[in-house]
């Protein structure tokens, strides 16, 4: 053989995976680094995407003052929405596009950081949002080039996003919550500074950390990437890919930083150690699930935040009803864990292993083992106790359940396929969780 040519592979099942991450900053004052970083990343005209609340607190204050000393131009945009939604994202790429610039700066949680990714895709590749969003739901256009440099700077420790390919929003029309994924929408460099996230709130704490667990919970128990169909062209292979060798490092810790740091964090905003690690947590599950996927309680989550917008969540400073993400996720979790556990009781056993930091002996367990734990953490930071306490009942669960089959590029990620009946089950055993 010569050294071209490629030896044909008579299996039709996958053998390849891909890890890839953004470059991470991480400390007690990496922010003020910021300044360089953009200056490395050859950016002179930045659009800043900064959450209100953010910018009304004064934390990006420091931040913005290095790109004065520096020479960087720059324009803040902060009308973000929290859960953002198609007409948010198509305003913040209208502004972006106005504005002409060469960069992008996100500082703020995941909703800002999503807000900047789009904005980005837009006023880099043109076109609609509903183009980009995920099929069936939207067109699923790829972009054929990569798009302009975006530093990240999370102030919350939940979603990731700093790390991942992906941006959620609400299509309100729709009635449903759908993404964008691509590996171009990946930022080229995060700042994770824990000392951003001192002044976020108890329940921002707890919904962001739950999100983090799930993810990593998820991630670790997917299908393995070698069941998948092999793609016809590398172009073809999936963001969500399965568990891989890889993928189960970045998440096995994510799931042992939140077991031991996320009741300390959500009791104590000055506790920046735990603070801190809940950060490098998410950011380290942003890694994790972005290769390896997530499947059962984010494709019930989605139209839990999209069907119904009458939830106020406690603790949030806002009057704009939506149901928090990491809540909506964790609620379904039990009882998804439950459903997928003969399928992967090992990959069960290490998750709770993880999450607690002790040995679960083979009698102690069995389908509950997981779900038990999960209700534990959720209870100790005060998450909503159900599906029915974010503004849902029993009559609602059709119209649930025809959400969550919309969301095919997660479900097929699950060790288990569920179908219709399963997730009505799932959705009636997560009403009231205690």
């Amino acid at each position: 053989m010569s050294a071209i040519e490629t030896p044909i592979r008579s299996s039709t099942t996958e053998s390849v995976f891909t890890v890839e991450a953004t470059p991470l900053k991480f400390g007690s004052g990496a922010s003020l680094e910021a300044g360089w970083e953009l200056q490395r990343l050859g950016v002179k005209h930045a659009m800043v995407v900064c959450d209100p609340q953010v910018r009304a607190a004064g934390l990006a204050d420091a931040i913005l003052a290095q790109f004065d000393s520096v020479g960087i131009g720059y324009e803040i945009y902060d009308a973000i929405q929290i859960e953002p939604t198609d007409a948010s994202l198509a305003a913040a790429g209208a502004a972006a596009r106005e504005g002409n610039f060469d960069g992008f700066v996100s500082i703020g949680g995941g909703s800002t950081i999503d807000t900047a990714k789009v904005a980005n895709l837009l006023s880099t590749h043109g076109g609609d949002v509903i183009d980009y969003v995920n099929p069936p739901v939207g067109g699923g256009r790829k972009p054929d080039s990569p798009l302009r440099p975006h530093l990240a700077i999370p102030t919350t420790a939940g979603t990731g996003s700093e790390a991942t390919t992906v941006a959620v929003l609400d299509l309100p029309e729709l009635k449903v919550k759908s993404g964008i994924s691509h590996r171009y929408l990946r930022p080229a460099q995060a700042i994770v500074d824990p000392e951003l996230s001192r002044t976020m709130p108890a329940a921002v704490t707890s919904s962001a950390g739950l999100d983090v667990v799930c993810h990593a919970a998820e991630s670790y128990i997917s299908r393995q990437f070698d069941t998948r169909p092999r793609p016809a062209s590398p172009a073809d292979r999936p963001p969500y890919q399965g568990a891989n060798p890889v993928a189960d490092l970045w998440s096995a810790r994510a799931l042992e930083y939140g077991g031991k740091y996320l009741r300390r964090a959500v009791a104590d905003g000055n506790d920046v150690e735990a603070r801190g690690f809940m950060m490098l947590a998410a950011s380290l599950a942003g890694i994790g699930f972005g290769s390896a996927g997530v499947h059962i309680p984010h494709a019930c989550a989605y139209p839990i935040a999209g069907l119904k917008h009458t939830f106020q969540p406690p603790g949030y400073e806002t009057d704009h009803p939506f149901v928090p993400h990491g809540w909506s996720v964790i609620v379904t979790s039990p009882a998804a864990f439950r459903f997928t556990f003969d399928a992967a009781p090992e990959r069960h056993r290490k998750v709770a292993e993880f999450l607690t930091g002790r040995h679960i002996a083979s009698n102690e367990l069995d389908a509950d083992t997981l779900p038990r734990i999960l209700l534990e953490l959720m209870r100790d930071v005060d998450a909503p106790s159900g599906v029915r306490a974010l503004g849902y009942d029993e009559d609602d669960i059709p119209e649930l359940v025809e959400g969550a089959l919309k969301q095919q590029r997660l479900l097929v990620i699950s060790p288990k396929q569920p179908g219709p009946d399963d997730l009505a089950q799932i959705y009636r055993d997560s009403m009231e969780n205690w």
